[in-house]
């Protein structure tokens, strides 16, 4: 009774509450008896807005902050909105850290990504590789202001003993993602892509690069479970990886959709396109010793997924 007392009384706002990963993290803090959630939606608060944001938080005086908010996208994306999504991203993160800060917030989670890590780093990835070489090109500016926020919540534990803590997730799947073809990642772009061949009765699917690259795939109601689990239990001044540990290349993805959606033409890969990092496989021995190890198997939960969003694609 004592711990659902305390969860009840935990004031939690969710920045980016309607995001894949925002609103995950809900679903699970709500699972488990946390019911005093504060979130805004983007017309009620501009989160690249500094006196709105310190406003909101001297208002509300949260205990807990997940900061999921973020400008977000695939290559594509990445490659043609640098400017945008650098700056949006610096102004979020920096605005909501510097006013949890002021406001004497008890802890904050800040979710960065596992692109802050060097496009040719040994793998597994490591916290330890940050910083140690060149970023992949494609999406630098996200990366670079991702690696901020780790900054920020690092040196703001330093010189003011915040107990703020960063969590890098790896490639994430799962209940409101973006299917939008410009805009989306690689997982959501190809159960898209694959079903709409399938619907249309297409032979064959053009897909970008040569399918080489590896890439690990985590359910986002896994990281979700995961950023609960940090926020409680996890008090380090180092940032922590949150991955299954396992990957797959492009190509052993695109088929397993394929056998998902039921899908028997032909995958035809554009070699002209850019593949992107050529392996990004998390480290995640350091989460997994801390008590937290993921659940939901890939096809598994792809399956889940399709089933879901299946009948929603014009």
């Amino acid at each position: 009774m004592e711990k659902e007392e305390a969860n009840a009384a935990c004031k939690i706002y969710v920045a980016g509450h309607r995001g894949m990963v925002g609103s995950a993290i809900v679903r699970h803090l709500q699972s488990e008896g946390f019911n005093n959630i504060v979130t805004r939606t983007r017309s009620e608060l501009d989160l690249t807005n500094q006196a709105a944001v310190q406003a909101f938080f001297q208002s509300e005086q949260p205990n807990h902050v997940y900061l999921a908010a973020a400008k977000v996208g695939g290559i594509h994306a990445n490659n043609i909105y640098r400017g945008q999504f650098l700056y949006e991203n610096l102004m979020i993160e920096a605005n909501i850290i510097h006013a949890a800060w002021q406001s004497n917030v008890d802890k904050l989670l800040f979710l960065g990504s596992s692109c802050i890590y060097p496009k040719m780093a040994p793998q597994p990835l490591t916290e330890e590789s940050l910083l140690t070489g060149p970023l992949e090109p494609t999406n630098e500016p996200y990366a670079i202001a991702k690696i901020a926020g780790i900054k920020l919540c690092e040196t703001y534990r330093d010189q003011y003993g915040a107990n703020f803590i960063s969590a890098m997730p790896t490639n994430l799947y799962g209940p409101g993602d973006n299917y939008d073809l410009e805009t989306s990642h690689v997982l959501p772009a190809l159960i898209r892509k694959i079903h709409t061949a399938k619907v249309n009765g297409t032979p064959s699917v053009p897909l970008w690069g040569t399918g080489s690259p590896k890439r690990e795939f985590l359910h986002v109601d896994d990281l979700a479970e995961a950023c609960v689990h940090l926020m409680h239990n996890y008090d380090g001044n180092q940032w922590v990886n949150v991955g299954t540990g396992v990957d797959l290349s492009i190509k052993e993805l695109a088929e397993m959709i394929c056998a998902i959606v039921g899908y028997d033409g032909a995958l035809d890969w554009d070699t002209s396109k850019p593949d992107g990092t050529p392996r990004k496989l998390m480290n995640v021995s350091k989460i997994n010793a801390l008590g937290w190890k993921a659940k939901i198997q890939l096809r598994n939960g792809i399956e889940q997924v399709y089933a879901k969003v299946k009948d929603t694609f014009q």
